[in-house]
């Protein structure tokens, strides 16, 4: 990021330790950042990883910040907001709360320049998937800002639309569960069949990871990949044919609308609120 801004945290949570960590691999000191965070335990923590005493309340602080990074659950913001937002009106603002719109973002925090963040937890390891939308008034070079705050993480993705974020919520941001919940099913039908707990863990994990990255690698489309595994009348066939029988395919797209549901939801409950 060239000279180093000063970057506040609202919340010194997992998220918020992520972006931290990467952000001190890139070179930033305990100098350039600031943590408001009321537990006294994570506070700890972060004084014991990173050399930074976070404050345990919003103050003036946060006057010399560049970027805020508000790493709060949803029903908290108001109240952080109506603390912190004050002292720093001028800075750009960074959501990774779930379901608040922009607009109320704004009017809790009096300002325009915000934008929303959808990520997801392999972001704590660097893999992450984020999902970005800002609105029109948000310059390039904040985007551009965003984005080099991000990089620890993994990769983002902005989209043009504040809904699609309700996509984004449902296909990356929950989806890591539905990865888990896969193979917990993988791993439990190995122990079935006579494998190891280790064995069967070895084998779904190194599954998973190597049909990513193939797909990843690959310039061919899912089903060709899929095909290419497919030998009629053998193994993945005979379970293929199972999956569709039992209509695994729609039942995983209707999970999916049920989660863009729930995003939408969530997000008229918190425009709600402030009509």
């Amino acid at each position: 990021m060239g000279t180093h801004p000063r970057i506040a945290f609202i919340g010194g949570g997992s998220m918020a330790t992520a972006l931290i960590s990467g952000l001190v691999k890139q070179g930033f000191g305990a100098q350039h950042l600031h943590v408001v965070e009321p537990f006294e335990a994570a506070r700890d923590n972060l004084r014991r990883s990173f050399g930074i005493d976070a404050a345990c309340e919003a103050d003036d602080a946060l006057s010399t910040c560049d970027l805020l990074v508000w790493a709060v659950k949803p029903q908290q913001f108001e109240q952080a907001a109506l603390a912190a937002g004050r002292f720093a009106q001028q800075a750009l603002h960074l959501s990774v709360a779930a379901g608040i719109p922009v607009q109320v973002l704004s009017g809790w925090l009096q300002t325009p320049r915000v934008v929303r963040a959808m990520p997801n937890t392999p972001a704590l390891i660097g893999q992450g998937m984020t999902g970005l939308y800002a609105p029109p008034n948000v310059s390039a070079d904040d985007r551009t800002r965003i984005e080099q705050l991000l990089s620890s993480t993994g990769r983002c993705l902005w989209v043009e639309k504040e809904a699609l974020i309700d996509a984004v919520t449902a296909v990356s941001g929950s989806g890591p569960a539905y990865v888990f919940y896969w193979m917990e099913s993988m791993l439990a039908a190995g122990l079935e069949m006579g494998l190891t707990p280790e064995q069967a863990r070895t084998l779904t994990l190194g599954t998973m990871e190597g049909a990513a990255a193939l797909a990843a690698a690959s310039s061919d489309d899912l089903a060709t990949l899929r095909e290419r595994v497919t030998s009629k009348g053998g193994t993945t066939f005979a379970a293929l044919n199972s999956m569709m029988d039992q209509g695994l395919q729609p039942a995983i797209v209707r999970a999916m609308w049920a989660a863009h549901r729930r995003a939408g939801e969530m997000s008229q409950e918190f425009g709600a609120s402030q009509g």
